[in-house]
């Protein structure tokens, strides 16, 4: 072989072998994630032609896929569409998917691992691969309930399990039908979105788990609380609460709600500071116990740390070393403390569960085509946030805020309650976001529940956590009570 010749062999043979290597990189390692990519039209195509699994509440299909005849074969359906697409996302030609439609995508087309045995029975069998059907732990009666005394207004509901960390009931508002953007026509579909994305009020964003985060307001005084038992406060320690309180190095001074006065002669036990909400006895605590106290008290309840129930949830956030009088304002939840509403559902949920906190989870059972189980959630502990003695201490320190407190709004007719109002603070002129969290029945808690009313709700500036967030509360927690009653929750 002449010199030119040579060269040639080895140049055809370099661009052969790169060739391989490139087609064995993309078919074996980068194969998944090229599938799961939501911009890959081809994919979704390919998963369009096939039956789509459906996502389950209750035992009945609330999203599914039903035989159309179109070039897609299948088309994607919604009954109540708006009600469950916090949790269900959509799934879209031109957008993609989002929600479970998005996180269990490989299930639901039938290309999950799990699925190898089944698709390879379809194949010998003749069939075409069907997907998986995604159970989820949502309670439809719940879910219903707490969209309607939402209603319009902006917020969200989260309502969980203590015992399981199950999600009970996750509710965002605004929100829309995942059937406009399920629509095969392009244009349509452009059209809709277009529609949506122009709301001011963010009809896509999921507010409970993965929106903005909120200042929790006065119930993170539940997690300072819950420090001070820790370090050996009891319900009846005398706590300092003035009319006004000054914020050292500063010259400005904290109050109670309305300028109240706590108590007359400026102390208070720390069980009556948190069933009357005194903003100037805890702000005194939370300097007294020190940022450092607090922060690892937060934590033990899930602050800071990314979550995923398997929907993506936003971290809550702390604010970084601050000072002394920053930490008498973060100890009211304001400042730079923020949190979803999942978030504070779960300080309810570890209190009411002995202090254990579980971890939430939204997708129960996923079961193959033929109904065969493949993969079913376990509870798992998440935190040990704090002691059953203290936990014990606080729920009766919440019970007491209900009863004769701030959170009266939420009392239930021989049930006992307990709760914590929030009243947050979002501007000069704007009005405060309403809170309340709370569990119930309190010494055998069937669902703990959080809810946030953005900016007041239809009260606006006059709004509080108790007389607008806490009935919402309450409607949620007597359905749970009565289904639990009946055996079905």
């Amino acid at each position: 072989m002449n010199e030119p010749a040579r060269r040639l062999s080895v140049v055809v043979l370099v661009l052969f072998l790169a060739l391989m290597g490139a087609a064995s990189y993309i078919q074996v390692i980068g194969a998944e994630d090229l599938n799961q990519d939501p911009r890959n039209v081809r994919t979704l195509y390919r998963e369009y032609g096939n039956f789509r699994g459906p996502i389950v509440v209750d035992g009945e299909a609330v999203v599914w896929s039903e035989p159309v005849d179109d070039p897609f074969n299948y088309q994607r359906s919604y009954t109540q569409g708006s009600l469950y697409a916090a949790a269900t996302g959509f799934y879209s030609i031109v957008y993609g998917r989002s929600g479970l439609e998005q996180t269990e995508n490989a299930l639901l087309n039938g290309s999950a691992d799990a699925l190898f045995w089944t698709r390879l029975g379809n194949l010998f069998a003749g069939e075409q691969q069907q997907g998986a059907s995604v159970e989820t732990t949502l309670s439809g009666e719940l879910q219903a309930v707490a969209a309607e005394q939402l209603g319009d207004q902006r917020g969200a509901v989260v309502a969980l399990d203590p015992a399981t960390g199950e999600v009970l009931a996750m509710v965002t508002s605004p929100t829309y039908d995942p059937e406009l953007l399920a629509s095969h026509d392009t244009a349509t579909v452009n059209a809709n979105y277009a529609e949506l994305l122009a709301q001011e009020d963010g009809p896509l964003i999921n507010r409970a788990i993965a929106g903005d985060t909120y200042p929790p307001g006065s119930t993170f005084k539940l997690l300072v609380a819950a420090a001070a038992l820790e370090g050996g406060y009891t319900p009846d320690t005398e706590l300092y609460g003035p009319q006004q309180l000054d914020l050292p190095g500063t010259s400005r001074t904290i109050s109670n709600f309305g300028d109240a006065e706590c108590a007359g002669d400026e102390y208070l036990p720390l069980a009556d500071a948190l069933r009357i909400s005194c903003n100037t006895a805890f702000a005194d605590l939370g300097m007294s116990l020190g940022w450092g106290v607090l922060e690892r008290k937060a934590r033990d309840f899930g602050w800071d740390e990314p979550l995923e129930m398997p929907l993506p949830v936003t971290a809550s956030g702390l604010p970084e070393s601050p000072n002394e009088s920053e930490t008498a304002m973060s100890a009211l939840g304001q400042f730079d403390v923020r949190a979803t509403p999942l978030q504070m559902a779960m300080v309810a949920s570890a209190i009411a569960n002995d202090g254990v906190l579980m971890k939430p989870y939204l997708v129960d059972t996923v079961r193959a085509s033929d109904l065969t189980v493949v993969s079913q959630t376990e509870p798992e502990e998440y935190r040990q946030s704090m002691s059953p003695e203290d936990a014990s201490d606080l729920t009766q320190m919440m019970v007491g805020a209900v009863a004769d407190g701030t959170g009266r709004a939420a009392r239930i007719d021989g049930v006992e309650v307990a709760g914590k109002t929030g009243t947050a603070q979002t501007g000069q002129d704007t009005p405060p976001h309403a809170w309340f969290v709370s569990f119930a029945p309190a010494d055998d808690p069937v669902i703990a529940i959080a809810v946030i009313v953005e900016e007041g709700g239809e009260t606006g500036s006059g709004a509080t956590g108790g007389s607008v967030a806490a009935p919402i509360a309450r409607s949620i927690m007597e359905k749970a009570i009565q289904l639990d009653a009946e055996g079905d929750l």
